[in-house]
């Protein structure tokens, strides 16, 4: 199609998008012939995709490659693109859908079938005096700490706590990305917070 063009690009990239176009703009541009390049999309995202996929599947090289996936995958399907949703949002579902595909195949490989899932129960509404997860994910002497408790987090859960406060999704978007209703995502986001929260106490 007129338009879309789509080359290699480095993962480190951080360069932002067509000045003065948001996401959803420069994909409608992008789709009608416009001259606007697929390569924007990746500048302006790809760093954030990567450091989602590293701590998801916690291999730089594994992560890298997913990264690249993810990008290939949606300018293959740009057409798919609803507009009426924000293009983050998509774009993370399909990078959360590769880090779920990929821990899979690890696990079918290792001659496993049971998929990481997450316990819904136990209480919801419980509070805590501890600082939450933007003080830790703010402070610069706790990242090391932070990421090996983010490592040792099961899946289902890092993957809801790194889009709320990493990404800095809604949790209607949060529900979007993982397929999941809200109320689930809420329970599962406040028990990724405790988890923390003793991790990091």
């Amino acid at each position: 199609m007129a338009g879309r063009r789509f080359g290699s690009t480095a993962v480190s990239s951080t360069a932002p998008a067509t000045p003065g176009l948001s996401d959803e703009a420069l994909i409608a541009d992008i789709l009608s012939g416009g001259g606007g390049e697929f390569e924007s999309l990746v500048r302006s995202h790809q760093s954030g995709v990567y450091a989602f996929l590293l701590r998801m599947v916690r291999n730089p090289e594994e992560a890298a490659d997913l990264t690249q996936e993810v990008f290939v995958k949606v300018f293959s399907n740009l057409e798919q693109f609803n507009p009426q949703y924000r293009f983050k949002t998509w774009l993370y579902r399909i990078a959360a859908n590769a880090a779920v595909d990929r821990r899979r195949r690890a696990r079918k490989d290792r001659g496993l079938t049971h998929v990481d899932s997450a316990d819904e129960s136990g209480p919801s509404q419980l509070r805590s005096s501890r600082p939450g997860p933007h003080e830790f994910f703010s402070a610069l002497e706790t990242r090391d700490r932070l990421q090996g408790a983010l490592s040792e987090m099961p899946p289902a859960y890092r993957q809801v706590i790194l889009l709320r406060y990493q990404n800095e999704m809604r949790y209607d978007e949060i529900a979007r990305v993982t397929r999941l209703p809200i109320g689930t995502v809420k329970n599962r986001i406040f028990r990724a917070r405790e988890m923390l929260k003793r991790a990091l106490a």
